[in-house]
């Protein structure tokens, strides 16, 4: 008897272990915004500001990052407000080509961080 409670403690344990394990793990990858997305601030940032900008007809870029949400490191992903104050996103490959562009789901009232979408 005293062999199968002294196993059931063992086994709560070790379960208690893990969880907690799992638990740091998880608020490690956290707090280093393990994020796909980088902010760019190179020559390279400012070829894929002007492509992002002719491609919209106009507006001021509010960010520039490295994205490889698409399987490459080689895309930008631009965020620009237009004159009327709406947002796009625009997505260039590594040749400032344009991929994409879609509405800037984040609004008008976006203040992004180094991390955030």
């Amino acid at each position: 008897m005293y062999a199968s409670v002294i196993n059931v403690k063992t086994l709560v344990i070790a379960a208690a272990v893990a969880m907690l394990l799992a638990l740091g793990a998880a608020g490690i990858a956290y707090a280093n915004g393990t994020d796909s997305e980088e902010q760019v601030t190179s020559p390279e940032a400012d070829k894929a500001k002007s492509a992002a900008i002719a491609a919209v007809g106009g507006g001021t870029v509010t960010e520039v990052e490295r994205d490889d949400g698409y399987g490459t490191s080689d895309v930008y992903e631009v965020e620009v407000t237009r004159d009327g104050g709406s947002q796009l996103e625009v997505h260039l490959d590594g040749d400032y080509n344009v991929v994409g562009q879609a509405a800037d789901e984040d609004g008008s009232n976006d203040n992004d961080g180094p991390n955030d979408d």
